[in-house]
């Protein structure tokens, strides 16, 4: 990949994360989108494990297929912790490090804690206020973040969400 190819994903998440935006975000919500994730790995004949959290790190929604295990959960964690902190999607993040030179130690964080790759989305309100994250693992990080970025655009009926 080139640097048009970052600058292209940067701007990309950047769309995906002002299009897919929630009205309201409750826990019944979360199981209801989390039911909705599952049905759609099923569907895809994927192995994928998927969680939904409070930014204070509580789980109100996860599970994982049978080809799954702790180390996905472990990847889950750090994209978690990785939106959580920077309030957007662990793709453009990802991206915005090859652009910026900044690494997740540069930032004075720890690998073991924090990752910089796709899977991981900031559920927003329409207000911009982040009130959940989505994370996802066991695809190439990439099909992760489009796994995701798909879902919701199904999920929210929104029209116009650019795509990888």
């Amino acid at each position: 990949m080139d640097r048009q190819d970052y600058e292209r994903i940067n701007e990309i998440t950047k769309k995906q994360e002002a299009l897919l935006r929630f009205e309201h975000f409750s826990n019944q919500d979360a199981w209801e989108l989390g039911k909705f994730l599952v049905q759609r790995i099923y569907g895809r004949n994927i192995d994928l494990a998927v969680a939904i959290r409070r930014p204070d790190g509580n789980i109100i929604f996860q599970y994982a297929t049978e080809g799954t295990n702790l180390e996905n959960e472990n990847w889950m964690r750090r994209k978690f912790n990785t939106v959580s902190l920077l309030k957007r999607c662990s793709l453009g993040a990802w991206a915005n490090s090859f652009l910026t030179g900044e690494t997740v130690e540069s930032k004075g964080l720890s690998e073991a804690d924090y990752v910089f790759c796709g899977g991981g989305i900031p559920i927003c309100l329409r207000t911009g206020e982040m009130t959940a994250v989505l994370t996802v693992s066991n695809l190439p990080h990439e099909q992760d973040h489009e796994f995701i970025a798909g879902a919701l655009e199904d999920w929210l009926n929104a029209e116009g969400v650019p795509h990888l």
